[in-house]
């Protein structure tokens, strides 16, 4: 089956034999003179023939996937197909074998972007499902093809291969022209004569082998590379013997560009990842200008910090909720004595509680405020030179990571059995710091020890996450819950299994309490901290 056939009437799952894909050269023969020399012997002596090709068909096509490239990264395309009044999903893999077909109806045809759960239930639903996972299936090309159709026929008139003649015109996210496409697919039981077509075709002049996928030559026509994550907070490209003021200043631009690259879909509220990486930039911004900010000109920071501490807790309102209503299934499931239809009013009221501080959120980015601080803090940015008398950024990063290990370990030494929470969630604070010291100046370290130490720094962040989420969650339960109670809309019910979940959060942070000295032990080590020493060294080698 070809993505140009008719599709099942139904959901189907289904293996294909790989299609080959040709390219034709735009200088090279017209493809009814390349056909005619492609005829010729396919099984010994009965000369192979071609039928059809008398018109074509206009196929609408959107590729579609999430914002960081999941599936493409995953080795699947997810196409959707238009032919007349017929609309499939098409999801195949890497080498082009079709792995499920979905006919579509109602409104998902043109309903993009959309979660997962949007689509009809069934096998295609199932394989992308958890390879997308929170985040929205988006367009990420459209075009529109003139498609004619063939069959390969052996001396017997049999046909043993279809091949569709794809004439490609991109529309999105740029304009422009794919070389026309041929795409051979075998009939099942005619390998071997489809075989001898395939290399026919391929000893032809003005055609080659394929070497991208559809969706790679459409994104190429319009000027753009599958797979590129945009909207991703990390480190610059740095050089050592780089000016500490000039590397600072990379930075933080490559974090503005994340921050605004996740800024439409955080304002649409195409998925909750949106705001997530937007506010993992104005993170790294904060700590950036806290840790390394005494490489850039004076004013700068004093000027910007209030601002961005200002953007942090624009955005937090409503990415607490986000958390808890994308935990809520596990926390249903995890009931006891409660049922989780309990819980129903509760998740109403995070809704709304969301709902209102998207609001508020939008209002914010959308603000002249906002406007100021973008504009203003990239023209500052642009303009930043380096002193005459310059640190090198490899003197910056041995001596703010060397710095941040030793607070981090201070924080931690002084941790006893007794001692409070509030002294947990400040060694987070300090680990955070140095996790993203050694990321945003990861380019100048030895990537196999740079890998580890981001390892071994996030075991003891996770735990540390652990307790003092379940902290936090628990605080904000009772609080819930006293609202719900002013309000007056709040049964027993669910108060009662409020109260489970309160419980099994107060049980996942005793947990989290006993695995710290275990986690914080290894990165005090010996070990963990030579690696970190070493990446101090390395980059001011």
């Amino acid at each position: 089956m070809s993505v140009y056939e008719t599709p099942p009437p139904s959901s189907a799952l289904v293996m294909t034999i790989p299609a080959r894909e040709f390219v034709l050269d735009r200088t090279g023969s017209a493809v009814p003179q390349l056909l005619l020399s492609a005829s010729g012997t396919v099984n010994g002596s009965s000369p192979a023939a071609w039928s059809g090709g008398n018109h074509a068909r206009s196929i609408r096509r959107i590729w579609l996937d999430t914002f960081d490239w999941r599936l493409y990264r995953a080795g699947l395309t997810l196409e959707q197909v238009s032919r007349g009044g017929d609309v499939s999903l098409l999801l195949t893999g890497r080498d082009g074998a079709v792995l499920a077909d979905e006919r579509l109806t109602g409104p998902v045809r043109s309903a993009w972007p959309a979660l997962v759960a949007a689509l009809p239930a069934g096998p295609l639903r199932e394989r992308v499902e958890p390879v997308a996972g929170v985040r929205a299936l988006c367009p990420v090309a459209r075009a529109v093809s003139k498609v004619t159709e063939l069959g390969a026929l052996n001396g017997d008139q049999k046909t043993i291969a279809r091949l569709a003649v794809d004439q490609m015109s991109v529309t999105f996210p740029g304009r422009g022209t794919v070389p026309p496409r041929l795409t051979l697919t075998p009939v099942r039981g005619y390998q071997a004569q489809a075989d001898r077509v395939c290399r026919a075709l391929g000893d032809l002049p003005g055609i080659s082998t394929g070497q991208d996928s559809a969706l790679e030559a459409a994104l190429a026509a319009a000027g753009h590379r599958a797979g590129n994550r945009p909207g991703k907070a990390g480190g610059a490209p740095l050089r050592p013997s780089e000016p500490a003021a000039t590397a600072v200043a990379a930075i933080l631009t490559s974090l503005l560009d994340a921050l605004e690259a996740n800024l439409r879909g955080t304002i649409r509220d195409i998925d909750t990842e949106f705001l997530h990486d937007l506010r993992i930039a104005v993170r790294w911004t904060r700590s950036a200008l806290k840790l390394c900010g005494r490489a850039l000109p004076d004013g700068l920071v004093g000027q910007y910090r209030p601002e961005f501490r200002w953007l942090g807790e624009l955005t937090t309102p409503t990415r607490d909720l986000d958390v808890y209503l994308l935990r809520f299934p596990a926390m249903s499931a995890g009931l006891v004595g409660a049922a989780a239809s309990d819980l129903a009013p509760f998740a109403d009221y995070l809704a709304v509680a969301r709902a209102s501080a998207h609001r508020r959120l939008v209002r914010g980015l959308r603000s002249a405020r906002f406007s100021r601080l973008v504009t203003g803090w990239r023209a500052d940015l642009a303009d930043v030179r380096a002193p005459r008398r310059k640190p090198a950024v490899a003197e910056l990063a041995a001596g703010t990571i060397a710095a941040a290990d030793r607070r981090a370990l201070r924080a931690g030494q002084l941790i006893t059995a007794s001692s409070p929470a509030e002294s947990l969630h400040d060694l987070r604070k300090r680990c955070k710091e140095l996790r993203y010291l050694v990321e945003m100046f990861g380019s100048l370290h030895d990537r196999a020890q740079h890998w580890q130490a981001i390892r071994e720094l996030r075991a003891l962040q996770d735990c540390l996450g652990d307790f003092q989420d379940a902290s936090l969650q628990q605080a904000e339960i009772r609080a819930f819950a006293g609202q719900m109670l002013a309000d007056r809309r709040v049964p027993a019910e669910t108060l009662l299994a409020m109260g489970e979940i309160a419980a099994g959060l107060a049980r996942r942070q005793r947990k989290a309490r006993g695995e710290f000295d275990a986690r914080f032990a290894d990165f005090a080590g010996a070990a963990s901290q030579a690696r970190l020493l070493g990446l101090s060294g390395s980059a001011a080698a």
